[in-house]
């Protein structure tokens, strides 16, 4: 009779960290989705000059950050492999985007200072997810 293989028990704060991805990256989806329907005309003017400066290709990298995220958050509660190499592809992704603020002076100079945390907690939660991920792999917690 053939055994039917079968992944470990995974501890309860596993499955607090699969959904707290799930929830920060359905977070930022909608935050994404929104800048697309957004109107620079309503924003305030030193908001507007930010969106102005913002390059096209760091949307675009944002989006594929939010997708393969979303799909690494989804693996992570499928408990499959793929979710780690989505996690890790959208680490990456929110580190190219956020160069952006370095790289493009306009931007930069545009930026309070006081707003660059936000993308340094974003890639800390980014790194964070993708190490849950790498250790559910090597605990034999995906497949």
């Amino acid at each position: 009779m053939e055994e039917v293989a079968s992944k470990p028990a995974v501890p309860a704060w596993y499955w607090l960290v699969a959904v707290a991805a799930l929830l920060f990256e359905g977070a930022g989806a909608f935050l994404f989705a929104n800048s697309l329907a957004l109107d620079p005309a309503t924003l305030p003017l030193d908001q507007r000059a930010i969106y102005e400066a913002t390059p096209q290709w760091m949307n675009f990298v944002w989006g594929i950050a939010i997708g393969a995220g979303l799909l690494g958050a989804i693996g992570l509660l499928m408990r499959r492999r793929f979710g780690e190499v989505g996690l890790l592809i959208s680490l990456i992704a929110v580190a190219v985007q956020f160069s952006g603020l370095f790289f493009v002076r306009q931007l930069r100079e545009l930026t309070p200072e006081d707003h660059l945390i936000v993308p340094v907690v974003i890639l800390l939660f980014a790194y964070g997810f993708w190490q849950t991920s790498k250790l559910a792999h090597r605990r034999g917690w995906l497949s």
